[in-house]
């Protein structure tokens, strides 16, 4: 049983799609990467029986960048164990303080180079793990419906959670070409999650990475399992 492709429009005022050696002052690729295109698919619609493989994205507008500079608070989240205590009232919550006096609280001004009226096409398809392929059909149909009524378990966004993201489902009705560009990107971020067996996204963080070109406004995503497709090494315990 083979996966249909499902659609997507997807458009916002500014998004961010670092580039993971530039950290602290963010410089974002020029097209949506492929773990940003699969989060917004997974904010419309997600169960534990499937992944999303994103397959292609099509440009619909060309790379524009804007600076920004913003205030951010210097402190992490602690964590999950701790915020459980504080939740069950074990502990006593510890705020982030904006304004601390040693090094690692306060806030610190960081440079951004995002991109401004993003607009892009997105493919991707269902990918059922082994015990649920019968479930496909069923699968596709739901996620077609929310997307139509514009339903989502939490609101997309574009790299940041502070540039949300805006879709519509596309269903071949005729659409803009995508804009005539050549990109020769170098390595891109594939996802930072191992996508190849059910709970990846509950393990510790696994880069994966591969040669971006885009040709005529679109970027072709290979399959994770695709040799293309560079991960980390596991060690053997």
């Amino acid at each position: 049983m083979r996966p249909s492709v499902q659609t997507l429009e997807v458009w916002g005022d500014l998004a961010c799609f670092t580039r993971p050696e530039m950290k602290v002052e963010r410089f974002s690729y020029p097209v949506i990467t492929p773990s940003a295109a699969r989060a917004v698919f997974e904010a419309i619609y997600w169960k534990p029986q499937f992944r999303w493989q994103v397959t292609q994205i099509e440009l619909l507008e060309p790379p524009r960048y804007i600076a920004l500079r913003r205030n951010e608070v210097k402190g992490k989240v602690p964590a999950p164990r701790t915020i459980e205590q504080w939740r069950t009232g074990k502990q006593e919550p510890q705020p982030l303080w904006a304004d601390g006096d040693d090094e690692a609280t306060g806030r610190t001004q960081r440079q951004t180079m995002a991109l401004k009226d993003v607009r892009c096409r997105l493919h991707a398809e269902i990918r059922p793990w082994p015990d649920h392929v019968a479930e496909l059909p069923a699968l596709e149909a739901q996620f077609r419906r929310r997307a139509a009524r514009g339903q989502c378990i939490y609101q997309p966004y574009l790299g940041c959670r502070e540039f949300p993201a805006f879709f519509r489902l596309l269903n071949g009705e005729p659409t803009q070409p995508p804009t005539p560009l050549d990109l020769d990107l170098g390595l891109m971020l594939y996802d930072v999650f191992d996508l190849s067996r059910p709970g990846g996204s509950a393990d510790p963080p696994s880069i994966s990475l591969f040669q971006a070109t885009v040709r005529g406004g679109i970027l072709t995503v290979p399959d994770y399992a695709d040799p293309a497709v560079l991960k980390a090494v596991k060690e053997e315990r």
